[in-house]
C-alpha cells in the first residue's frame, strides 16, 4: 500500500510591495489621458518611437546609483553569456542608446515621443511604486535654446489639453549654468567640491518644506529635525550662504525683473552669465509666442536633477488645491519635468550631441485630473459589448451566428460562455458593462424574432418615479422584439441612445 501524495498548499495570491494592478475604468481613463498627450506632441512635430524594457546595464550608465552593485536601484540580472542586462529606469537612456544607433540614419534634430512602463528598485512607500508609467517628449541634435524654450511651451499646451485651466499651472524654468555660477562666486568651484556641491543642491531642493532658514542651516553646519535627527550641512561660509539664498529668493514680479536679479547674484562668473542669457532668450520667445502671460517662468528654486542637467530645467506644477477624504488640502506640485541634457548621447559616441526633453509622470497627473474631474478621465468607463444570452443550449451554434453578424457589422459582441440562467446572465452583462443584450428563447424562435434589451434604460427603470405613463414609454423602449433580419439595425439604435 503506498502513501497517499502529500496535498500542496494553494499559492498565496498576493501583489508584489511597490506595484498595482489597474482595472478598466483606470485603463480607459489613461488611454485617453494619453491619446490627448500623444495628439499634443504630434502637433508639434513630434514622432513616436518605442524602445526595449530591457537594456544592457551599462547602457544606462549615470542612472544607476552604484555602477559597482548592478542591482541597487534598477532590477538587474545576467544573460547567458554573462552580460548585465537591467529593466529600464526611465526612458531618456534608452533613447540615448537608441539615438546613437541609428544616428546616421535619423534627421538631425530628432524629434521622438515615447511612453511605457519604468522600473526602479527601491523601497516602496506611500505614491512611490516600484513599476510606473512615463510619457516623454524629446529634441536631439539642436543646441539652440529655442528647442528648450518649445518644450516649455508644449507643456504649457499639454496641461491645457487635459483641462487644466490656465492659472491652475505654471511650467517653472531654471537654468543649470546660474546655480553653477552663483556656486562659482561662492567659492564652490573646481572637482573636488562635487560632494559639497551635492549637499548643496540637496538643501536648496528642500526650500518649499524648510523655508530659508531651514535651507541656511543646511548651507552651514547642518540642522536638527522635530525628531532630533541631525543633518550634516555643506559648511560654507556665510557670505557663500547669503549669496544662495539670494540666489533661491531671486524670482521677481516678471520674468525680466528675475533675469536682473540672477544678473547679480553670478556675479563676475563667465558661466553663470552664459546661463542668464539663455533664460533672457528663452523669456523673448515665451513673450513672442504668447506664453509670457504667467504660463511660462523663470524660477531659480527649481532645482531638482541639477546634478544631471547641462542647462535649461523646467517643471510642470500645478497650483490648485484639492480637498482629500478629511476635508484637508492637497496639492499635487510637480506632474513632470525635463531639462537639456546635453553629455548622455556623447557617452556612446564620444562627441558632443545636444539634447533636451520632458517627462510626464502619467500616474500622478492621472490623479491630478481626477481630482479636478476632467471630462477627459472622469467620464464613463470602456462599453462593453453586447452579449448574447444563451437561453437554450441545443441552440448555442444559433446563438453563435448572431453574435458574427454583430461582430461583422463592427459591433462588439461576445456570446456568454457561462453555465448561468437567465437573471445571472444579465447580471453578467451588467458587471461588464454592456449597453445591451440580445435574447431568444423558445417563442422568439418560433416567430423568427429576437429580444432586445436596453440595459442603460433598464437600470433608470429599476429606479424610476415617474408616472405611470412615462414608466410605460420607457418599458417599452427598453426592452423589444425584432425580427432576427432586423437584430443588427435595432441593436445599433439601441447604441446610439
Amino acid at each position: 500500500m503506498t502513501d497517499a501524495p502529500e496535498k500542496k498548499s494553494p499559492v498565496k495570491a498576493r501583489l508584489p510591495r511597490g506595484l498595482a494592478d489597474r482595472g478598466p475604468a483606470e485603463l480607459a481613463a489613461t488611454n485617453r489621458m494619453m491619446q490627448a498627450i500623444r495628439e499634443t506632441y504630434e502637433l508639434y512635430g513630434f514622432e513616436a518611437v518605442e524602445t526595449p524594457f530591457i537594456e544592457y546595464t551599462e547602457a544606462l550608465g549615470k542612472f544607476l546609483p552604484d555602477q559597482d552593485r548592478p542591482n541597487e536601484g534598477v532590477f538587474s540580472f545576467q544573460d547567458d553569456d554573462e552580460q548585465w542586462l537591467s529593466l529600464r529606469y526611465d526612458l531618456t537612456a534608452p533613447l540615448a542608446r537608441y539615438v546613437a544607433e541609428h544616428y546616421d540614419r535619423l534627421p538631425k534634430p530628432y524629434r521622438s515621443y515615447r511612453s511605457g512602463f519604468v522600473f526602479r528598485n527601491e523601497k516602496p512607500g506611500p505614491g512611490r511604486f516600484r513599476q510606473f508609467m512615463q510619457f516623454d517628449a524629446d529634441t536631439v541634435g539642436s543646441a539652440s535654446v529655442a528647442a528648450d524654450a518649445e518644450i516649455c511651451m508644449m507643456a504649457s499646451d499639454t496641461l491645457e489639453k487635459l483641462g487644466i485651466a490656465r492659472g491652475d499651472y505654471v511650467i517653472k524654468v531654471n537654468n543649470r549654468k546660474v546655480l553653477d555660477g552663483v556656486l562659482e562666486a561662492a567659492g564652490l568651484e573646481g572637482e573636488g567640491r562635487a560632494a559639497q556641491k551635492l549637499i548643496v543642491l540637496r538643501a536648496i531642493d528642500k526650500l518649499d518644506r524648510l523655508g530659508s532658514d531651514g535651507v541656511r542651516m543646511l548651507l552651514g553646519t547642518g540642522r536638527k529635525d522635530e525628531s532630533g535627527d541631525f543633518t550634516k550641512g555643506a559648511d560654507l561660509a556665510t557670505s557663500a550662504i547669503e549669496r544662495i539664498i539670494a540666489f533661491t529668493s531671486a524670482r521677481g514680479e516678471t520674468n525680466a525683473a528675475t533675469l536682473a536679479k540672477l544678473g547679480d547674484a553670478v556675479g563676475a562668473s563667465e558661466r553663470g552669465r552664459e546661463g542668464v542669457q539663455e533664460l533672457a532668450d528663452m523669456s523673448a520667445l515665451f513673450d513672442a509666442a504668447g506664453y509670457g502671460d504667467g504660463r511660462v517662468t523663470i524660477d531659480p528654486a527649481v532645482v531638482r536633477g541639477l546634478e544631471y542637467y547641462t542647462g535649461p530645467v523646467y517643471e510642470a506644477e500645478l497650483t490648485f488645491a484639492v480637498k482629500d477624504e478629511h476635508g484637508r488640502p492637497v496639492r499635487f506640485g510637480s506632474v513632470g519635468g525635463g531639462g537639456r541634457y546635453d553629455g548622455l548621447v556623447a557617452r556612446f559616441r564620444g562627441e558632443p550631441v545636444p539634447a533636451t526633453g520632458f517627462s510626464v509622470g502619467v500616474s500622478r497627473l492621472l490623479a491630478a485630473l481626477q481630482a479636478i474631474k476632467s471630462p477627459l478621465v472622469s467620464g464613463a468607463s470602456m462599453r462593453g459589448p453586447v452579449i448574447v444570452l444563451v437561453m437554450d443550449k441545443g441552440e448555442v451554434a444559433r446563438y453563435q451566428g448572431f453574435v458574427q453578424r454583430l461582430r461583422a457589422a463592427g459591433i462588439a459582441a461576445e456570446l456568454y460562455l457561462g453555465s448561468a440562467g437567465m437573471n445571472a446572465q444579465l447580471k453578467y452583462a451588467d458587471r461588464r458593462n454592456s449597453p445591451c443584450a440580445v435574447i431568444q428563447g423558445s417563442n422568439e424562435r418560433e416567430k423568427g424574432e429576437v429580444g432586445i434589451r436596453d440595459l442603460v434604460l433598464g437600470a433608470e427603470l429599476a429606479s424610476s418615479t415617474k408616472d405611470r405613463a412615462d414608466y410605460l414609454e420607457l418599458r417599452q423602449r427598453a426592452q423589444f422584439a425584432v425580427s432576427e433580419d432586423k437584430m443588427v439595425e435595432a441593436v445599433r439604435e439601441v447604441l446610439g441612445r
